[in-house]
């Protein structure tokens, strides 16, 4: 492939527009997506924040939910922030009963784990794979990894959170082979670091 990938963003809800701005400007070529003929078009593929149960329902609404389950399990670079990352878990807790789930990250999250969107924050931290200093961070009705499999590498934790009974540092993003998730929103910073992150994945996955 060229040194220039196609990364495919979910166009059901989110800062779609958002994302692949931040993916140009970190070298690849990004396109929305929202059929199973614009999915076998990419390389990798970003799950944008929004309401988790309702991007399942849409999935399905779309005839999504099987191919992209299929191409992830094949392989495929992902790249999932605050939804996203409950998407791509393989159990959410706190969900509903009929929420989909991806697969693709051997983790358990917690949905909504830092409270409501009153309790929204923001945070520098400390993210393992990314130089040049801590990452400023956007939380809005976040998620956090409860449990993550002996395969996922914890690359961000966050502590001492106001609204949140103890200081115990709570998994904020993972990575696990070319699958990456967020519980905070990168692509509503002006740091692209993370975003390049994962167009290095997909590179090297291809």
């Amino acid at each position: 492939m060229s040194s220039e990938p196609v990364i495919g963003v979910l166009a059901m809800q989110g800062a779609v527009r958002e994302h692949v701005a931040m993916l140009e400007e970190a070298g690849a070529r990004a396109m929305p997506v929202r059929r199973a003929a614009e999915l076998s078009e990419v390389d990798g593929l970003v799950l944008p924040g929004g309401e988790s149960t309702t991007m399942s329902r849409l999935l399905e609404t779309f005839e999504l939910l099987e191919p992209l389950r299929a191409r992830i399990a094949g392989g495929l670079p992902a790249f999932g922030s605050c939804a996203g990352m409950i998407l791509l878990a393989r159990q959410t807790l706190d969900g509903r009963p009929d929420q989909q789930q991806l697969g693709g990250l051997d983790v358990v999250v917690r949905r909504n784990a830092f409270g409501r969107q009153v309790d929204s924050f923001e945070a520098d931290l400390d993210f393992a794979e990314v130089a040049g200093g801590p990452v400023h961070t956007v939380f809005i009705r976040a998620p956090w990894v409860e449990k993550a499999g002996d395969g996922v590498e914890v690359l961000a934790t966050v502590g001492g959170v106001p609204g949140v009974a103890d200081d115990t540092a709570r998994i904020v993003a993972v990575r696990q082979g070319a699958v990456l998730a967020t519980a905070f929103h990168p692509e509503l910073t002006p740091d692209v670091r993370v975003h390049r992150l994962f167009v290095d994945l997909v590179r090297k996955a291809s």
